[in-house]
């Protein structure tokens, strides 16, 4: 988000965002996603947050910092590898035009930070919510017995869900990107910036 920022990008498109880990209230693991948002004026296209995060306490976070969460045709915050969390958005828009509407007025108001756009992942490549959940526990168990902390929870989680779901999480992580890709870009193309009116996209993979 700094780099996309400092080269003028406006709209980030990525998989999932970091969030406030499981166990937070004792760890005080916290992704700096959170504060970049709360901050820095870029758009992030997202499939939500990671679901191996506590979701219920990111969107808490989120609020707090003053960061609008916008599901894009849906009402509900989308939890990474499924389309359901059991969470709502602060709004939902149907259309990239009204995203783009919505973004172009909180920046010309000067309004700070940026904000979450929420993509599920597409239907067909979503996975089973009770499958995913067991597979997050299992992950987890793995590595509080292996002391797995900090900085490499988040990719020791991904890699053991990967091999605990048999490749199929990778598979979504593709496709949940490439919709977020395509959204990012379509967005960005509908935002006017005085005579600008195509807006370069960055695309984390």
């Amino acid at each position: 988000m700094i780099i996309a920022r400092l080269a003028g990008i406006r709209i980030f498109a990525t998989g999932g965002i970091g969030g406030v880990h499981r166990g937070a209230a004792t760890t005080m693991d916290i992704s700096a996603d959170l504060q970049e948002l709360a901050h820095t004026p870029v758009a992030v296209v997202s499939a939500g947050a990671k679901s191996i995060l506590d979701l219920g306490l990111t969107l808490e976070y989120l609020e707090t910092f003053g960061v609008p969460v916008i599901g894009f045709g849906t009402d509900e915050f989308p939890a990474f590898y499924t389309r359901r969390s059991g969470f709502g958005v602060d709004y939902r828009l149907d259309s990239a035009a009204d995203i783009a509407k919505l973004l172009k007025i909180k920046w010309d108001m000067g309004l700070s930070g940026g904000a979450l756009i929420a993509n599920p992942v597409p239907e067909q490549y979503q996975l089973d919510p009770d499958v995913m959940q067991r597979a997050i526990e299992d992950a987890l168990a793995d590595a509080d017995r292996k002391g797995v902390k900090g900085k490499a929870i988040t990719p020791f989680l991904l890699a053991a869900i990967e091999k605990l779901t048999g490749g199929k999480s990778l598979e979504a992580n593709i496709e949940l990107v490439l919709g977020n890709a395509r959204l990012g870009g379509e967005v960005a193309g509908r935002i006017w910036y005085g005579a600008v009116t195509n807006v370069k996209t960055c695309i984390k993979w």
